[in-house]
């Protein structure tokens, strides 16, 4: 774990923005431990902190089920950045995170319908786990509610935020464990959240209430500036106006806005993230995607390898990429229009539609052991004709990433912040 706790890195931003200097940290998505790799690789070559933002369905407890991401749970989360970090001689500055945690957050209990009681008790052993595991900053999020159609009213959110951070709280006492801080809100366009005086409203409210318990107020607030990620692309549009108005409601309230879904903007979008006093966002499936298109190039690179007579024997990664991938359904969820509707048949029956869908979801399949098996022949066999595969990946991630490390004034933020933090 890092030596700068996070609310010290908290208290370090708000102390270089009064200084005038602006940064917007980055939340990665862990979609693979690749991703994590090439994260902390970028963080030590540029020297910026790094968030790990893990959603429920990534990484959760071992009861129930864990994640699709390595299967880990977190304490292999935890374990896994902590090795790659001493692997690569990475000294800087990470922080361990809850994205979207809370009822619901696991699409199978959202599929299945559970009741609220059931789901808040699910989601209180996830956030357990995440405090015992050593997490930094965890997200409560209880807008999702399958059993209402118009979405959670504010004044709910509120009492199932305060009642979620009070147990968490609670447990972290009794066990003496460190402090731990907290996110709030919602980027979702049924949470309630998206216009500046409901923003305003929440959060003022939620912080009452937290006073009121003699319990933390959150550093962040979750707040809609008009991004949604749909396929591979963002087909919102930045909100500039809004962004300002809501970073300005953050702050009267001593947080920073938070904003999630921020793949695919343009750079132009970006670079005003320092300069609207964003204060971090969250990129997830933009490095997944990066990583899936990375390898279909390897297997690309290895049929024309194989047509010449350099490779003897296909590693079959590329049918079986996309078949697992399209068979998982996950596509879905990025979809838009009737191709949500799309059957699995139909897709696998259209290579080029296969391919286009495996891009947008292979990465929940990096971990089942046929993909896995295919990966490692496809690399060897790479590897043997005089590639390096696992460099090219690492290094198509990285670019990725160093996009937003350029628009949010990120170089050389750690050392900033350490300085500030020594009182220099």
């Amino acid at each position: 774990m890092s030596r700068l706790t996070y609310p010290r890195l908290h208290r370090a931003l708000q102390d270089l923005a009064a200084a005038g200097s602006h940064a917007t940290l980055l939340g990665v998505g862990p979609m693979s431990w690749r991703i994590v790799r090439a994260a902390l690789e970028l963080a030590r070559e540029r020297d910026f902190p790094l968030l790990f933002i893990a959603s429920r369905n990534q990484v959760d407890t071992r009861q129930v089920g864990s994640g699709y991401v390595a299967g880990w749970d977190q304490a292999a989360f935890v374990g896994a950045i902590r090795r790659i970090a001493e692997e690569i001689g990475f000294t800087g500055l990470y922080y361990v995170c809850r994205d979207h945690g809370g009822p619901w957050h696991r699409d199978e209990e959202l599929r299945a319908g559970i009741g609220l009681e059931q789901a808040m008790a699910s989601a209180r052993r996830s956030y357990l786990e995440d405090l015992m595991q050593g997490f930094d900053l965890l997200h409560i999020d209880p807008t999702r509610d399958p059993h209402r159609d118009s979405g959670v009213p504010i004044g709910e959110v509120i009492a199932r935020s305060v009642e979620l951070i009070e147990y968490v709280e609670r447990e972290r006492r009794r066990r003496r464990l460190p402090e731990v801080s907290y996110e709030a809100g919602t980027e979702e366009t049924d949470g309630g959240l998206t216009t500046t005086d409901a923003y305003q409203s929440f959060v003022g409210n939620l912080n009452r209430e937290l006073r009121r318990k003699g319990l933390p107020a959150p550093v962040f607030v979750v707040g809609q500036t008009g991004t949604l990620v749909r396929l591979t692309e963002n087909v919102g549009r930045f909100d500039m106006a809004a962004a300002e108005a809501l970073s300005a409601a953050a702050r009267g309230h001593g947080a920073g806005l938070k904003e999630h879904n921020a793949d695919y903007l343009e750079d132009r979008a970006l670079l005003h993230h320092p300069l609207l006093r964003v204060s971090a966002a969250n990129v997830a499936p933009e490095f997944g995607v990066e990583e899936s298109r990375a390898c279909l190039a390897l297997a690309q690179a290895e049929e024309e390898q194989r047509a010449v007579g350099r490779i003897a024997e296909s590693s079959g990664f590329l049918s079986t990429f996309t078949r697992q991938a399209v068979a998982s359904e996950r596509w879905r969820k990025w979809m838009t229009g009737a191709d949500r509707e799309l059957s699995v048949e139909a897709a696998l029956q259209d290579p080029g539609r296969s391919l286009r869908l495996a891009e947008i979801c292979g990465h929940y399949v990096f971990h089942d052991p046929a993909v896995r098996e295919a990966t490692e022949r496809l690399f060897a066999n790479l590897s043997a004709a005089g590639g390096e595969p696992e460099a090219y990946v690492l290094g198509r991630i990285k670019a990725s990433i160093a996009r937003y490390v350029d628009c949010f004034n990120l170089d050389g933020l750690t050392s900033r912040l350490r300085a500030v933090a020594r009182g220099t």
